[in-house]
């Protein structure tokens, strides 16, 4: 996973999901950033982030994306470019 934020002007964080949990009226998302820095980010969903999330999973672009074979391989995938 690539992160980019405004804050950090051109800088590229790559991170994982670690975990997911419930907290009260949110879902916490643990993501560790590991390059090149090595940071731990939380992110508090509410439900209605969780609704945008799964309403924008349902487009056939991301369908496409899910269901293509090129995604199940492992290997590295190739830079997005400028996002």
């Amino acid at each position: 996973m690539l992160f980019r934020s405004t804050g950090l002007g051109k800088t590229e964080l790559k991170g994982k999901i670690d975990t997911v949990q419930r907290q009260g009226d949110y879902l916490i998302m643990y993501v560790d950033v590991t390059d090149p820095v090595k940071w731990r980010i939380r992110v508090a969903l509410e439900f209605s982030d969780l609704m945008k999330v799964m309403s924008s999973m349902l487009k056939s672009a991301i369908i496409a994306f899910l269901l293509s074979p090129r995604q199940w391989r492992k290997k590295e995938p190739a830079h997005p470019g400028d996002f």
